[in-house]
């Protein structure tokens, strides 16, 4: 996939990262000895700029197929609920369940999670994500049965664990392969990964298992789609495991190396609750974790309702279901995409969140009062504009995080919203499921859209503190307000 770095120091396949904003310096990286003369007020170093390597595209792309081989999982049971509840003759509320495990087994294990990804690094991570990915996977081809539907949860509380070695790593990824003007863009890239198994995971289920009278048919359609899953995870594992590299031969920018210097001095080197000291204290990201996970919550709890809610105004479309949820995360994609973009030309962190954040609130009330229209086609447009902008703000809540947080590790606050964000889904989805029950949907949506004018409040009120553009900027520039 690319040569190796020479004895030489010449990169092997490698482009010249040339700064378009006061925010990236052309500073060559230093080896050890020019950064302690750095450190000291030494001379500057020859301006021939730092290096971005060709293979940051490579490990990003297998790391969107690795976090779509997880998430995919996430709501495969939840888009046929009513077909699982009738062949494994359970309950609702436990296919709810295989949803809401997801985020309750996060919650205890981001710390130690956000931990070992701080001491062992991307690649010993990610692969260890890969192998509980394809572990749980293959579990579930041996629950085809009425009365094996243990087994399924099984299989998928050990995905669920996984994703404690997935969702932290977008921000981290992007940080330490990519440039200050690609590494917004790369963080929504990274994001993506984990919509786009979404995406599958709203669309294949209905395909693969139709809601067919006979139960062995149903059941027989549940091990295809088991094995289809558990065979792509197991390729992937073999792709991580050749190709997926931890970090690039030298840094990307000024703040990576800064980061890196840090990390490499025993004398400054934070200790990991030092670190989650200093985030827990630091108001603008309190700010941000509460926004944050009340706008990702909202979007949980939905995707997991998603299919008695639509199933209540057209009965029988339980394809449509899971198409309206593909609608809903693809159009988050593009949002994405836009978002990273947007960030990486103009750096108005703040002023970005709160456009996307208050558009979301704006798409839920749009969407709450159009299910009822009896014109299925206006679900698809509503869901679609809620989902471009309420999915486009995860990967824009994790860089203003990192942005608030720096010098602190990517991983470490990309966790904790994470952790905000599990949490806000576990409440919302079982609030959300009560009052559906009991109100109806429009009860249930309204209340979320209440929450998301709240979100909005808080998000306005965060202070843009860029705290990782500042470090870009030398000694003697204007830092960033």
């Amino acid at each position: 996939m690319d040569l190796k770095h020479g004895a030489s120091g010449a990169a092997e396949n490698s482009e010249t990262f040339v700064a378009t904003s006061k925010s990236t310096d052309m500073i060559t990286p230093k080896e050890k000895e020019g950064k302690a003369a750095k450190a000291s007020g030494g001379p500057n170093a020859p301006a021939e700029g730092y290096k971005v390597y060709a293979r940051r595209w490579a490990v990003l792309i297998l790391f969107v197929f690795y976090s779509s081989s997880n998430a995919m999982q996430w709501i495969q049971y939840t888009i046929i609920n009513n077909i699982i509840t009738r062949y494994y003759g359970i309950s609702d509320k436990w296919v709810d369940w295989t949803s809401m495990i997801y985020m309750i087994l996060y919650i205890p294990l981001i710390f130690p999670g956000s931990w070992f990804l701080d001491k062992v690094g991307l690649r010993i991570t990610a692969l260890v994500g890969i192998v509980g990915t394809c572990i749980g996977a293959w579990i579930k081809v041996f629950s085809v049965d009425p009365s094996l539907f243990y087994v399924s949860f099984i299989g998928q509380s050990i995905v669920a664990l996984a994703q404690v070695c997935i969702l932290s790593l977008p921000a981290r990824l992007a940080a330490v392969w990519f440039g200050p003007d690609q590494v917004s863009s790369a963080t929504s890239v990274g994001v993506f990964g984990n919509q786009l198994g979404v995406a599958v995971g709203f669309v294949l289920p209905p395909m693969l298992v139709p809601n067919s009278p006979d139960l062995e048919t149903v059941g027989s359609d549940l091990q295809m789609m088991f094995y289809l899953v558990a065979g792509l995870t197991s390729i992937l594992l073999v792709l991580m495991v050749l190709f997926f590299q931890d970090k690039p031969p030298t840094p990307p920018s000024a703040a990576q190396e800064a980061a890196q210097i840090l990390e490499s001095s025993g004398e400054e080197q934070v200790s990991f609750m030092q670190s989650l000291k200093n985030l827990m204290t630091n108001r603008n990201f309190i700010f941000l974790l509460l926004s944050y996970g009340i706008n990702v919550g909202v979007f949980y709890a939905i995707s997991t309702l998603l299919n008695p809610v639509v199933l209540k105004y057209y009965p029988g479309h339980e394809v449509d279901a899971g198409r309206i949820g593909l609608s809903i995360v693809l159009a988050g994609m593009l949002g994405s995409v836009v978002s990273g973009v947007v960030l990486d030309k103009t750096h108005k962190f703040k002023e970005t969140t709160l456009a996307v954040y208050a558009l979301s609130m704006v798409g839920m009330w749009i969407f709450t009062f159009t299910l009822n229209t009896g014109h299925i086609a206006v679900v698809y447009l509503t869901a679609s504009l809620l989902g471009f902008f309420m999915t486009g703000y995860l990967p824009v809540g994790f860089e203003f995080g990192a942005e608030l947080t720096f010098p602190e590790p990517e991983g470490t606050s990309s966790g904790l919203l994470n952790a905000s964000a599990q949490t806000f889904g576990i409440c919302f989805t079982l609030f959300y499921s009560e009052l559906f029950t009991t109100f109806g949907d429009i009860a249930a949506n309204i209340t979320m859209a209440v929450m998301l004018i709240v979100g909005t409040i808080i998000t306005a009120t965060t202070q843009s503190d860029l705290r990782r553009q500042n470090a870009q900027v030398p000694a003697s520039g204007a830092g960033n307000p």
